[in-house]
């Protein structure tokens, strides 16, 4: 009998966690949390933050293991997904908490947190070849690069919308991504 691959042992400790194997847990826990904490620290940046999307991971993977499919995925991709999700979950909503402690509560201090008009300018600018950039890409691809980086929706996500393969999606960002920069660049 061949020996068993690591995947298959995580699999058996899914299995064992959605049975409520609590040191069937820990064990998966000690074997994926370094790369899990990975995912998230890209995502996130922050490392606090990625800590608190670990967290949140694991709980899911708690509460949800019993909907392990290994037909669908192998278990460190499933663990991973839910990782990457957190994450979004918790840069989203740590921009929503920023966002909200930074609205100006009335017309004078709005007038005080007004940047330097010199910084202004130069953010206008910015912005201005930036959208100039944006326009000479293809509607559908623009649209991409709009709901991925100004939006934080997911490949996955970019995937269902324009009824492509992730990989196709991962394909158009970053290419689309490459001409942005060219165009950049050229306009220095």
């Amino acid at each position: 009998m061949p020996p068993a691959r690591p995947t298959d042992d995580l699999a058996e400790l899914l299995a064992r966690v959605a049975r409520g194997d609590r040191a069937a847990f820990e064990k998966l826990y000690v074997r994926t949390a370094p790369k899990l904490f990975g995912v998230a620290l890209r995502i996130c940046v922050n490392r606090e933050l990625a800590k608190e999307a670990v967290q949140e991971c694991y709980v899911t993977i708690w509460r949800k293991a019993s909907l392990y499919d290994p037909a669908i995925a192998s278990p460190i991709a499933w663990m991973a997904r839910i990782a990457r999700n957190q994450a979004i979950d918790q840069r989203r909503l740590r921009a929503e908490r920023i966002s909200a402690l930074s609205e100006p509560e009335d017309e004078a201090s709005a007038v005080s947190l007004a940047p330097d008009p010199e910084v202004s300018a130069e953010r206008s600018d910015a912005l201005r070849r930036l959208m100039g950039c944006l326009s000479e890409l293809p509607a559908d691809r623009r649209d991409m690069i709009l709901l991925a980086y100004y939006n934080g929706w997911s490949r996955e996500e970019l995937a269902e919308k324009f009824a492509r393969p992730v990989n196709t999606i991962k394909t158009a960002l970053r290419r689309s991504l490459a001409l942005i920069r060219e165009c950049l660049d050229g306009e220095r």
